[in-house]
């Protein structure tokens, strides 16, 4: 999914106009990606001349970063609520399944996709 690094975007409109389906506004001087509506052709990507329009492949690392923060909130919120710290662990290992679940769905939708390409 595409994503626009703020500090290269000149607000210059490429994008936007090259959208075809209209997914990509400026709102606050910001030039932002209505991810619900983009159907991910890479159009912007190829068009913008600052090469502001970036892959979302380069997020992974910070990605991890927020999961791991997000797993490290819920373990202390959970002590916080339920009131012991054997909750911790069990909100880890609730996490782990949470993750094993996203885990299996994509490797699931990925054979999905190989078999409507072979398909073609």
């Amino acid at each position: 999914m595409p994503w626009v690094d703020q500090s290269k975007c000149t607000l210059c409109g490429t994008c936007i106009d090259e959208c075809v389906v209209d997914a990509i506004m400026i709102e606050d001087d910001k030039t932002i990606i209505d991810m619900s509506g983009c159907i991910r052709c890479g159009t912007c990507h190829s068009v913008c001349p600052e090469g502001a329009v970036r892959h979302d492949a380069e997020m992974i690392p910070q990605m991890i970063e927020d999961n791991l923060l997000m797993t490290r909130k819920n373990m202390d919120m959970c002590v916080q609520y339920l009131g012991s710290e054997s909750e911790k662990e069990k909100c880890l290992q609730r996490m782990i399944k949470h993750f094993n679940k996203e885990k299996i769905v994509a490797e699931r939708t990925l054979e999905e996709l190989g078999k409507m390409k072979e398909a073609k």
